[in-house]
């Protein structure tokens, strides 16, 4: 099993990401994991599907995706949502979570390196 396995399962058409949504944050970003999800914060608030659309945007960003290819599944009104990321198979997805991640500091779960 590979690190980032938890994170998603495989469908027919490219993978689906169990995501936690912090809506109403400061700033978008990926933030690093919640459990086996992926966690982010979206700067939209609930409200009028407008934290589902940020999340979808900023998935699509960080995943290198164009938005057409990210679909909420389910969670439409929970923090726990699902996506479709079509045209992606496992391999390709965990370069992408790799990459969407490595600006989170592990130790704290916050964006953002710390190097000394």
């Amino acid at each position: 099993m590979s690190e980032m396995s938890d994170l998603y399962d495989d469908s027919p058409d490219g993978i689906v990401l169990r995501i936690h949504v912090q809506p109403g944050a400061g700033r978008s970003a990926v933030v690093g994991r919640h459990g086996d999800a992926l966690k982010v914060r979206v700067a939209a608030p609930p409200v009028d599907g407008r934290a589902n659309e940020a999340t979808r945007s900023l998935l699509a960003e960080a995943l290198a995706l164009p938005e057409a290819d990210v679909e909420l599944t389910s969670g439409q009104s929970s923090r726990a949502k699902r996506f479709r990321l079509k045209g992606l198979d496992a391999e390709e997805a965990e370069k992408r979570l790799r990459v969407a991640l490595e600006g989170v500091n592990p130790t704290d779960g916050r964006p953002g390196r710390s190097r000394t």
